[in-house]
């Protein structure tokens, strides 16, 4: 099984939409058994309270619901639980490696670099553009499917 962590400042807006775009994905391709995927913050400003309105409307729109998510912190075992922890900007990246202590393993990484033009993830926390992020969020998730395959750990 493959374990993704999708990492965001609050864990309201582009991790748990990361989180569900790639388990939609994953479902509809029939290898959803392959993969246990989840998102976390590394703030603790959001903690407990549900996915944000925007991210859930967008997700809606395609037919995806994050019903029952609510947002969690990152912990430093989270490293070792996980084999790929997955961030969606610079800033984020920074904070989880100071959660994590270290990546001797690589396994920290941001999305959008499973793409052809890496950057961080649009953040609709300030644009208020659910659209870019989640045509973001979806490029990296298509990107890192591939890469998956591309290292054999897929067929």
């Amino acid at each position: 099984m493959i374990k993704i962590l999708f990492v965001c400042h609050g864990n309201i807006c582009r991790s748990p939409m990361a989180e569900f775009v790639l388990k939609d994905m994953v479902q509809k391709e029939g290898i959803a058994n392959e993969f246990y995927i989840a998102s976390a913050a590394t703030s603790t400003e959001e903690i407990g309270n549900p996915v944000h309105h925007g991210t859930r409307s967008k997700l809606a729109q395609v037919g995806i619901s994050t019903s029952g998510k609510y947002a969690v912190q990152m912990k430093r075992s989270d490293y070792q639980e996980y084999d790929y922890i997955i961030g969606m900007d610079s800033w984020n990246y920074r904070n989880m490696l100071r959660i994590a202590g270290k990546d001797n393993k690589e396994k920290i990484s941001l999305l959008l670099d499973y793409t052809d033009h890496p950057r961080d993830v649009a953040d609709p926390w300030y644009t208020g553009d659910f659209e870019k992020t989640y045509d973001d969020v979806l490029a990296g998730c298509q990107g890192f499917l591939a890469y998956l395959r591309q290292q054999g750990k897929l067929a």
